[in-house]
């Protein structure tokens, strides 16, 4: 030990952080800052109570002690927080920096209460409950640390977001006295009554005065323990749900309300809000009994987060009540943790197996880099043909702008668009669309040969007597019906890879055919009047096909084929 160290200090940081009881008020050094804060931080209490310290003033601390810490005028020297005799401010300067040592220090509660009760420092003064008369249970400083470390586990609190101002303005009594105990899960507060005002002194509120705040932190479900004074009606008609647990002020609760109080917190959507009648005793029972279930705090670390977040909570002879449901609430935990695991298990592998029967089931759908006429067959009915095409579409790979429909260059025209369709789209007097032929750059090749090599490149969607010749097929004239402002004109080919205008094979257009292009892709067509299509089932006759292909325009057909559209220019 140094030289100017007080004898019987507790080290925490070795040559650097000490914590010492003295009897009077030392000064400071060159080598040593001495600091106290039992005047700075005091406790509310309401009856005999005196601790613990609550969060707000915890937050303080670590920020005061950080800041010596980092200071530079201080950087040389050993910083000392000393405290008084007096056993209550001396439990309570015990829980600061023992707490820091938790939090910040990354010490054990069982390390830093042995650093406590050091040397020749005694042992503290355990916190007691607010209730009137006599103290039945002992809440030591160890059991504080603990409470802490369990709480900070559970990621309830972290300084480095914690908002101080906001704790320390919902905490009084005029501003809603209220605090979390679980963040995001329970809060206690304060029960409200018919409506607000000020009674002797002090300030109720009405449950309208709580919806803003419910409804920003996700709050659900309210739980009233004790008596009715407001309507229950308030919260439910403002979309809360409202349930009410009663037992007597001061008393335990039975199994039957537990076990009611759990369910609601386990199976509500939101936060849910507990209040009796200060939201001390009675609430912070409950959730006592909460936190042993679901996180296995003990009794005494359950009393001791609660306390820290909300002082006076847990009155008489419920902190011994506490102690004997721990077991069971323990037990129920587990149970609890089991059943939702297993639950989670089976879900898995509910969720394997039908992934499993998924890919099983799209085994007939899996595409080789192989591909023969034989895969597109009508006798395979587990596929639609649009499915299969659709799959192939996907997996070709990308090509040339030059080579179209797997190396082949066609002949201009080469493509015939079908001519017997049982729906005929008329047009109306609206502009053309724009349509696009073959360039006559174009190679030009066998019709007769290329047809053939056509159907196996489409996987048979067409077999080589499907290309008819145009002498063989009668109803050419019925396809289209023509404009009304041209009865003797044929319309213009719907498909932008059909015959050029030059084909022989096409009739000559009207003098009064005008095959305008319109160059706007933004305008909007102009209105067109189609008769409804009549669609039939695919099956071995190719005839459904055709007169499906038949009803799509040339422009989003090119566009579904981008290697094509190099291959064309405007009409």
């Amino acid at each position: 030990m140094m030289a100017h160290e007080p004898l019987g200090a507790a080290e925490f940081i070795k040559d650097r952080l000490y914590f010492a009881t003295l009897r009077g008020k030392p000064k400071s050094t060159a080598n040593t800052h001495y600091f106290c804060t039992d005047d700075e931080f005091i406790y509310e209490n309401f009856y005999a109570d005196f601790g613990p310290l609550n969060l707000a003033v915890l937050y303080r601390y670590c920020c005061k002690l950080n800041k010596k810490l980092k200071s530079f005028t201080l950087s040389r020297k050993r910083i000392i927080h000393y405290t008084s005799y007096d056993q209550l401010k001396r439990a309570n300067a015990a829980f600061l920096i023992g707490a820091y040592a938790v939090i910040y220090l990354k010490r054990t509660p069982e390390e830093v209460y042995r650093a406590l009760i050091s040397g020749t420092n005694v042992s503290y003064m355990p916190f007691r409950d607010a209730a009137f008369g006599n103290c039945t249970y002992n809440l030591t400083i160890l059991d504080c640390l603990q409470g802490i470390r369990k709480a900070l586990q559970h990621g309830f609190f972290d300084f480095e977001t914690f908002d101080v101002e906001e704790y320390e303005y919902y905490e009084r009594v005029e501003n809603g006295d209220f605090n979390w105990i679980v963040p995001g899960k329970l809060l206690a507060f304060s029960g409200p009554h018919p409506k607000s005002k000020i009674e002797n002194g002090y300030p109720l509120h009405a449950p309208e005065a709580y919806f803003p705040y419910f409804r920003q932190h996700d709050i659900t479900d309210v739980v009233r323990l004790n008596r009715k004074i407001y309507e229950g009606h308030r919260f439910t008609d403002a979309g809360f749900e409202h349930h009410d647990l009663f037992f007597v002020d001061g008393s335990t609760p039975s199994d039957l309300i537990i076990r009611r109080f759990l369910h609601i917190c386990e199976s509500a959507e939101g936060a849910i809000a507990v209040h009796c009648k200060a939201g001390l005793g009675r609430t912070g029972t409950l959730i006592g009994c909460y936190l042993m279930k679901h996180y296995r705090f003990t009794a005494a670390e359950a009393i001791a987060w609660i306390r820290i977040c909300r002082p006076g909570s847990v009155i008489g002879p419920q902190q011994n009540f506490l102690e004997e449901k721990q077991h069971s609430m323990w037990v129920e935990g587990d149970l609890f943790r089991t059943k939702q695991r297993l639950q989670w298990q089976r879900q898995r592998r509910q969720q394997e197996r039908d992934m499993s029967h998924l890919i099983s089931s799209m085994d007939d759908v899996s595409i080789t880099s192989s591909i023969n006429e034989n895969d597109f067959r009508d006798d395979n009915m587990g596929l639609t043909q649009g499915d299969k095409l659709r799959a192939l579409k996907g997996r070709r790979p990308p090509r040339s702008a030059p080579t179209v429909l797997g190396g082949i260059n066609p002949m201009p025209g080469s493509i015939v668009p079908p001519k017997s369709s049982k729906a005929p789209l008329p047009f109306s007097a609206a502009p053309l669309p724009r349509r696009l032929i073959r360039s006559p750059s174009s190679s030009a090749g066998n019709l007769k040969s290329f047809k053939p090599r056509l159907a196996r490149s489409l996987g048979n969607l067409y077999g080589p007597d499907d290309f008819q010749d145009e002498e063989e097929e009668s109803e050419s004239s019925s396809s289209f019906t023509p404009s009304p402002s041209s009865p003797e004109s044929p319309p213009p080919p719907r498909f932008g890879f059909g015959y050029p205008l030059a084909d022989p094979r096409l009739p000559s257009p009207a003098p009064n055919f005008n095959p305008e292009v319109n160059n706007n892709l933004n305008s909007p067509p102009g209105p067109r009047t189609v008769r409804p299509m009549k669609r039939a089932a695919f099956g071995p006759k190719r005839g459904p096909v055709r007169s499906g292909l038949r009803g799509l325009t040339g422009r989003p057909f090119s566009r579904s084929i981008p290697s094509l559209q190099s291959e064309y220019v405007e009409y």
